[in-house]
């Protein structure tokens, strides 16, 4: 039987669904290679956020079929980019991102072009993850998204927002709780429009897991400023199985430049949110996504975001480089920047996010938390791995493999920059 190797790029969602393709392609009697070399089929599932994830994409592929390998191209790319990647040589299989799903069909009906149109698709596909030999596991709770934001080419990619019904998610937790995982992710392209197309919103789900299900913890995937209400910190301030670990799609501390993104908030707004969640939560970490030198950001723009960044009680910073992406809002406007400036920006909001990313831990120290211990040994220090509720990685001594343990935070047992 044939081997293969599948390299997936981008989002958490995309590594999720790269896992389900992995997980057919076995159930399909293929065997995954352990290396490259081995490899008889390359499956590039690919993510097109930004102009240098294309260009690794295309150079992967090329690299592969120069050394006889069947090249397979899905993701992002492979809906966005269709017609003009139909034919080049160096791909053999295009498949869209739901097509992705039945690779075995089409690999065994000899296929080599199946791409939907996902902007007419009004229902969520649903796959399951099998594995169960981790502790903590992604479960994808909804697909595409209905903004338009100016610098964003992944709508076209992943068509409008569709949910999971709440039964599927349910089933899907308490499914995975009794194969002995402790935590679930909630992933999607855009989590907080979950419901939208159901009558629902993600505190409707939120409450149903909380009551319905048996998985000790869980945690959420990135989310807008705005869906983040008052009602769902309350709720939230007295769960049980949440983690507080708040992922905010940021994108800019400027207003000028967020209303040029098409980002319907303010930064005031979103400064005053993060005091909130840090006043009701213990230490949570607040992480966020910021993009350096968007079309028409000025010095003093920029300034302002720094200022605002340094002044914000995030936790993390992450950044990159604004990318011209073709069809977008952003592309046709004018005041694009050189990649040298948007670099550097990117530069200073990274060494902004190291600083505090230390502080944050630093603050952690004295504190107990509940860790899931998560790998039985780290490879470089030999320890046992975990992870707390707050998004801290943690060395121990000694542990058991996918147990929960309150540990005190240490200065030698808590994962620091320079370990990771």
């Amino acid at each position: 039987m044939k081997k293969f190797i599948i390299k997936t790029m981008g989002c958490k969602s995309n590594q999720f669904e790269g896992q389900i393709i992995s997980e057919k392609l076995i159930e399909a009697g293929y065997i995954q290679a352990k290396n490259f070399n081995d490899a008889d089929l390359y499956i590039l599932n690919s993510c097109s956020v930004t102009h240098k994830s294309d260009n690794e994409a295309m150079y992967l592929l090329r690299h592969a079929h120069k050394l006889g390998k069947k090249t397979i191209l899905t993701g992002c790319i492979a809906q966005i980019e269709k017609d003009k990647l139909l034919n080049e040589n160096y791909i053999d299989i295009i498949l869209g991102n739901e097509d992705k799903f039945d690779i075995v069909k089409y690999l065994k009906e000899k296929q080599d072009f199946v791409v939907k149109d996902l902007m007419q698709s009004n229902e969520f596909y649903k796959i399951s993850l099998n594995d169960t030999t981790k502790t903590r596991v992604s479960l994808k709770i909804q697909d595409g998204c209905d903004n338009r934001c100016a610098y964003c080419i992944i709508p076209y990619g992943r068509g409008k927002s569709r949910s999971a019904d709440s039964d599927f998610i349910i089933n899907e937790i308490n499914r995975y709780a009794q194969n002995g995982y402790k935590e679930v992710i909630f992933t999607g392209i855009h989590i907080g429009l979950w419901g939208k197309d159901l009558n629902r919103n993600l505190l409707d789900l939120l409450k149903e897991v909380e009551n319905k299900t048996s998985i000790a913890r869980y945690r959420l995937g990135s989310l807008n400023p705005l869906e983040i209400t008052t009602e769902m910190l309350d709720f939230l301030q007295d769960s049980e199985k949440f983690c507080p670990h708040f992922h905010l799609s940021l994108q800019s501390a400027c207003n000028s430049t967020l209303k040029r993104m098409n980002r319907h908030y303010t930064v005031e707004y979103y400064l005053d949110q993060i005091e909130d969640i840090t006043s009701r939560f213990d230490k949570p970490f607040l992480g966020s996504d910021i993009i350096a030198g968007f079309v028409g950001e000025t010095d003093k723009d920029f300034e302002t975001t720094v200022e605002n960044l340094k002044k914000s009680k995030l936790s993390q910073i992450h950044t990159f480089p604004y990318s011209i992406r073709v069809g977008t809002i952003a592309e046709k406007l004018s005041g694009h920047l050189s990649d040298k400036i948007k670099e550097d920006r990117a530069n200073i909001i990274k060494s902004i996010s190291a600083i505090k990313f230390e502080q944050f831990l630093k603050s952690n120290i004295g504190s107990e938390q509940e860790i899931l211990i998560e790998k039985k040994l780290d490879k470089k220090s030999g320890k046992y791995k975990g992870l707390t509720r707050n998004y801290i990685n943690i060395l121990l001594d000694n542990g058991e493999f996918n147990t929960l343990k309150n540990v005190t935070l240490t200065e030698d047992n808590i994962v620091s920059l320079k370990h990771l």
